[in-house]
């Protein structure tokens, strides 16, 4: 699946009736459901109001953390971003949307991280000793890198699911809903990008570990080999390709200095033996 499609695209006729509020984070984000073919797409846009129309770089982070991911080779929603003209309450607005499949099995339903563990968790059992005992660590620990090198501050107990079959086998589902990381605060403020400090270790609202993704790398095991893909300077290319005039090229390089540098700090932390 192309994974970037500039052409614009019409898709005036997607019901966006589905809103979340984000605290501390303007605007509202939009989602969408689409049958085709038989599959079932779901999309989402980045920032909305009324008045700007969308806004921010949620669904291009949600590209870039993809093709993260497929380096690295960690399992992980695929995500497509388009760009496109959508019409939200009789308003028509042009912008960028992402598109994904929908991963759950026919037979399957879904059920958020954190409503499964209030049911099944045992006494004063924490959330990694859980996902531990259900044979999830290893899933965990690159969930614990992922977010480190991105800085997600988005990763609540909703944001992780469990995904459960007719016969009751429970299956986690892949890494998913990232967008709120990188530089996502910054919007189009040159002054602001070219201010970020990259390495910052800003706060988060995770339900795994510590509310800070830097110390979270603590829990991971020292020289513990937990995915089959390795970064490289020159995968800065791969990383951006085709983003170049949807962001601007100061954004662009912040984000791969970003990534960049925390790889190696993750790698000071957690490779040596």
């Amino acid at each position: 699946m192309e994974d970037l499609i500039t052409e614009l695209q019409h898709l005036r006729y997607l019901d966006w009736v589905d809103k979340k509020m984000s605290p501390g984070t303007p605007g509202c984000f939009l989602k969408a459901y689409e049958k085709k073919d038989g599959k079932c797409y779901y999309y989402k846009m980045s920032n909305f109001d009324s008045y700007r129309g969308i806004f921010g770089h949620e669904c291009v982070n949600e590209l870039i953390v993809s093709r993260l991911l497929r380096m690295l080779q960690i399992e992980h929603l695929e995500y497509q971003l388009i760009h496109a003209k959508i019409r939200v309450d009789d308003m028509e607005y042009e912008g960028y949307v992402c598109r994904s499949l929908n991963f759950r099995k026919e037979n399957e339903r879904k059920m958020a991280f954190d409503s499964y563990y209030d049911l099944n968790k045992e006494a004063k059992e924490s959330p990694l000793e859980f996902a531990k005992r259900n044979g999830w660590e290893k899933y965990i620990y690159q969930m614990f890198v992922v977010d480190y090198l991105i800085c997600n501050r988005d990763r609540h107990g909703a944001n992780i699911e469990l995904l459960i079959d007719k016969d009751n086998k429970v299956r986690i589902a892949p890494l998913f809903d990232q967008g709120l990381s990188l530089l996502f605060s910054c919007y189009d403020n040159q002054e602001n990008i070219r201010k970020y400090n990259i390495m910052e270790d800003k706060a988060v609202n995770n339900f795994f570990g510590a509310k800070s993704v830097e110390y979270n790398l603590k829990f991971v095991p020292k020289g513990k080999k937990l995915f089959d893909g390795v970064l490289h300077e020159e995968d800065k290319k791969l990383l951006l390709d085709g983003l170049a005039g949807i962001l601007s090229d100061l954004h662009l390089n912040k984000i791969w200095e970003m990534i960049w540098e925390r790889w190696k700090r993750y790698a000071e932390i957690c490779d040596s033996e």
